[in-house]
C-alpha cells in the first residue's frame, strides 16, 4: 500500500480526508493552504508527510516565517527537519508527540553529535494543527529563523520563496527520554534522508492572522 492511500486513512480518522492532494493540503483545522510531500521510511512503506506554508508575498533574499506540519506514523517517535539539508550548521526542526499533544523544539549541530538546544531560532507550536491517533500523530508549528540562517563563518543561506528548497529529515523509532521537555535528550536517528520541497505553491494571504487563530 502507498502513502497516497495510507494517507487517505489516516486523513480520514483525522478528519481531512477530502481536503487532500498530491502537491497541495488545504486544511480545514488550521486553514493554512500547505504545500506537501510525502517521504518513505521504512521497507513497509511508512511515509512521513512533511507541509509547508509561508507567507505570500514572501520577500526573496529575506528571511520570513514558515509553518510547518508533520503527520508521522506511530513507528517514529521523533522526526526532525533540516532546513539547510544537512545535520551540521543549520537550524534543525524537531518534533514528537506528547500524549494527545506534541512538542517541538529547536536544535543545531556543529559536530556529529546529539544537536544542542538552538536560541538562533524560534518555534511556537500551534495548538489546532496538533494531535494524534492509534496510527499517526501530527504537529504543527511556525518557525523563525528557519529560511535564513548563518551556516559556517558568516555564511549566510536563505531558502528561496519562489522555488524548490532542498531538505531534510530524520527520525527514530524510539522515544525522547523526557517527551514532556522540549529540551529532552533525544536517540540517535535510525534513518535520515532528503528531499526537494516546493515553496512557490506554499504561500498564504493572512499568514500572521491564520497564525494567531490557530496559537
Amino acid at each position: 500500500m502507498r502513502w497516497n492511500l495510507g494517507l487517505t486513512c489516516a486523513a480520514a480518522l483525522f478528519g481531512f480526508v477530502s481536503e487532500a492532494s498530491a502537491d497541495i493540503f488545504r486544511d480545514p483545522d488550521t486553514g493554512f493552504s500547505f504545500s506537501q510531500k510525502d517521504v518513505p521510511i521504512t521497507t513497509n512503506n511508512d511515509y512521513i508527510t512533511f507541509r509547508i506554508a509561508i507567507p505570500s508575498p514572501a520577500p526573496a533574499g529575506q528571511p520570513y516565517d514558515t509553518v510547518l506540519q508533520i503527520v508521522a506514523p506511530v513507528v517514529a517517535n521523533w522526526v526532525g527537519v533540516a532546513w539547510g539539508a544537512s545535520m551540521l550548521n543549520n537550524p534543525l526542526l524537531l518534533g514528537w508527540p506528547n500524549g494527545a499533544s506534541g512538542v517541538v523544539s529547536m536544535r543545531r549541530a556543529t559536530t556529529r553529535t546529539a544537536p544542542a538546544v538552538y536560541t538562533g531560532a524560534s518555534v511556537q507550536l500551534l495548538k489546532t494543527g496538533t494531535k494524534s491517533n492509534g496510527t499517526h500523530w501530527q504537529v504543527t508549528a511556525k518557525c523563525t529563523g528557519c529560511t535564513q540562517f548563518t551556516t559556517t563563518g558568516t555564511t549566510t543561506k536563505s531558502l528561496n520563496p519562489a522555488g524548490s528548497n532542498r531538505l531534510a529529515f530524520a527520525y527514530s523509532k524510539t522515544k525522547p527520554s523526557q517527551p514532556g521537555s522540549d529540551s529532552s535528550p533525544i536517540s540517535v536517528h535510525d534513518l535520515f534522508g532528503y528531499w526537494d520541497h516546493d515553496f512557490a505553491s506554499a504561500g498564504n494571504t493572512g499568514f500572521q492572522d491564520l497564525v494567531d487563530k490557530n496559537l
